[in-house]
This record gives C-alpha cells, structure tokens and sequence, in this order.
C-alpha cells in the first residue's frame, strides 16, 4: 500500500482521499504503479487550486459582482467536495468559505454603491426634469427653448437610471412638460399668425394709399403724407415674409416714383434758381465788407435795411445752397442787432445811475473795511485781520470792474 498525506492507494489500486470527515474512495488504478495514481489525482488536485486561486484574484483585483462570485464559489464547493483527487480539499474548502465571506462582503457594497447610485441618478433627473419644466413655463424663445428641450430628452436618456417608482413619477413629470410646452408653442405661433394676418390687412391699406398718391404733384403735403405711411409702415408689425416682401416692394415702388418725379422738378427750379444764389453771394459779401466799418449803430441800422430789400428782391434760392446763405445772412443781421444793443447799454441813464451807485456803495464798503482792519490790527486779532484783508481784496476787485463798466458807458 502506497501513502501521501492526503491520500493512499491500496493493494487493489483503491484511491483515497483523507479530510476531516475521514477517507473516502476517488477512484482506482489498474494501470502501473502506485506512485503514478497518486501523482494523477494530486494533478486533478492542483487543478482546482488553480481555479480557486483564480476566483480569489478576480474578486480581489476586479468589479466581479457580488452574484457572480457566491455563484463561482458554489460551484467549486461542489467541485471541491465530490472531487477525485488527492489533496487538501479541507483546505481548499475553508478558502472557499473565506470568498464566500468576502463576496458577501461585497453585495453589501454593492448594494450600497447601487442606493447611491440611484439616489444620485434621482438627483440628475431632477434637475432635467426642473429645468424641462421652467422651459415650459417660461421660455419665450421657442427655436432654443426646442432645442434645449430637445437636449434635456436625450440628456435624461443617457443619464443612470433611478428606482422604478422614482423613474415612473420623473418621466410623468417629463412628459408633461414636453407637452406643455409644445401647446404654448403652438398657441403663441397660432396667435402670432392672426397678428400677421391683421398686419398683413394692414400693410394693403397703407400701399393703396400710397399708390394713389403716386402721381400727386400737391408735393409738400404728399411728401408728409408718404413720412406719415412710412411710420404707420414701421409700428404696424410684420406679416409673413411673402407677404412683408411683396407689400414693401410695392410701397417703395410707389413712394419712388412720387419722389423721383418731385425730384426732378425741383432740380429744374434749382437750375433756374442758380442766378438767385450768385446774387445773394455778391450781397451777403458786401454786407460783410460794409457793415462791421459803420460805427454810427443807427446808420448801421438803416443799410442794413437795404440789404434786406436787396436779399428779398433776389428772390429764391436753390435747395442745395438755401441753408447755408440764409444762415450767414442771419449771422450778419445778428451782429448790428448786438452792436445796437451795446450802444443802448452804454447810453442808457438807468444802467450809469446804476453802476455810479455801485462804485459808491463799494467804496463806502471798502472805507469800512479799512476801518475794522486796523481795529482788529490793533487788538492783535489774527483771525479778524484775515477776514478783513479777504473781503477787501474782494471789493476791490468789484470796485475795479465798476469802474471800467461805467467808463466804457461814459
């Protein structure tokens, strides 16, 4: 009889196996030495150590789940407990009791992590489902509202999922948002296309009219008319892009043609009107050269008038040139009216009674001034004499100006 720790052969070829519920048969050898079965079945023996150690790495070094493991570890317990062959199997089955205990470990972590990750995929949820709903209810902008809808679907299929109850109460939730923002959508543009029919109604009006004031030759109250239409055009709205297109085009084609022909006759005018302007020229530039010499404002006063007479008897001036001649002839008037002006105020008896009573009031002002400086000079008053020098200086200054204001009168 050939013997091994765990195991022996007998005389008839009889394999045993010991464990610590005693021997038991594995199997039997015909076919050479004793030695030779027991290597055999120690094989089978090692072979199981392998898939042991195996099971051992992966739910040590990988994401096995927790199911899979206890599934591995029965298997090979029962494996290990009906094996033919020689070996530890009381020791390997202690290893497997210690998996067990490990991949029990590990469903309570995976359960945890599970709890956590569909508590943390309610809270993504959540906020889509937030956000879908402040979409619908307030959005204004419904091409990016649409999208952004759009987007919150395809974000809230992409995201973990939830428990089922949770899921089934979020996606309600969804769904209805969608919905509502759909109908809101669909209302407003519904609204939005009885607006543009009543622009569009609108807009006929303001082109029919615009279209029988085409021809008119009433020019300035037809020109006001058309910037009266051009305003009524702006705060009407818009009509629908066809429509909008086709009604302006046929408005500017009828305010065009009103303009193109006032247009051309007022450029005939300006032509004829060309010889007015050179006239003016010649008198405003005369003007210029005489009047500024003329000391005498009354004298002034009454070649001015002739100047007057002359720029009315010219007559009328070309558009492109009215503006600027009319100001400069203004600017001419203005100056003899400012000249005349000074010349009053300088002969006017009110205005010198006026300035000779302030020169006197100042003086009187100034002799008592000087008085209280050498008081508060005496007493040794600093802050008095400061005071004092200040307001002299001051009412000197005044004093100064009065004078020359009443010299230039005299």
């Amino acid at each position: 009889m050939t013997t091994d720790p765990w195991g022996r052969v007998d005389d008839d070829g009889t394999v045993y196996v010991r464990t610590s519920e005693g021997e038991r048969v594995v199997g039997s050898w015909q076919a050479g030495a004793p030695e030779e079965a027991l290597a055999f079945f120690r094989r089978k023996y090692d072979s199981l150590v392998t898939e042991v150690e195996l099971l051992e790495k992966r739910l040590a070094t990988t994401d096995l789940s927790a199911a899979q493991a206890l599934s591995s570890v029965e298997k090979l317990r029962t494996a290990v407990r009906e094996a033919h062959a020689v070996g530890d199997l009381d020791g390997l089955a202690h290893r497997l009791d210690a998996l067990t205990e490990r991949a029990e470990e590990r469903k309570v972590e995976q359960k945890h992590a599970q709890e956590q990750a569909r508590h943390e995929a309610r809270d993504v949820k959540e906020r889509i489902v937030a956000e879908a709903e402040r979409v619908a209810e307030e959005t204004t902008h419904w091409k990016s509202g649409g999208e952004r809808m759009r987007q919150l679907i395809e974000e809230w299929k992409a995201a973990p999922r939830a428990d089922r109850p949770t899921e089934q109460a979020l996606w309600k939730r969804m769904s209805a948002a969608r919905n509502a923002f759909s109908k809101r959508r669909k209302s407003y543009f519904a609204g939005l296309d009885q607006q543009r029919e009543q622009v569009r109604d609108d807009k006929e009006r303001i082109v029919a009219e615009a279209e029988e004031l085409a021809d008119s030759t009433d020019w300035g109250p037809t020109a006001g008319r058309y910037r009266d239409l051009m305003q009524q055009w702006k705060a009407s709205g818009r009509a629908d892009r066809a429509s909008e297109d086709r009604l302006w085009a046929r408005f500017k084609g009828a305010q065009d043609r009103f303009f193109q022909a006032r247009n051309a006759l007022f450029a005939e005018r300006d032509a004829e009107l060309r010889v007015n302007a050179d006239a003016k020229e010649k008198i405003l530039e005369d003007a210029r050269r005489e009047l500024p010499g003329i000391k005498d404002p009354r004298e002034a006063r009454a070649r001015l008038r002739d100047y007057q007479e002359a720029w009315e008897d010219a007559g009328a001036l070309p558009r492109d040139s009215r503006e600027r001649l009319e100001s400069a002839f203004r600017k001419v008037e203005e100056g003899v009216r400012k000249a005349e002006d000074h010349e009053w105020q300088r002969t006017n008896p009110e205005a010198r009674a006026r300035a000779e009573a302030t020169i006197a009031r100042l003086r009187d002002s100034i002799a008592q001034l000087e008085g209280d400086l050498e008081k508060a000079r005496s007493r040794g008053d600093d802050r008095k004499v400061r005071d004092a020098e200040e307001a002299l200086t001051a009412r000197r200054s005044w004093l100064d100006e009065a004078v020359k204001a009443l010299d230039e009168m005299s």
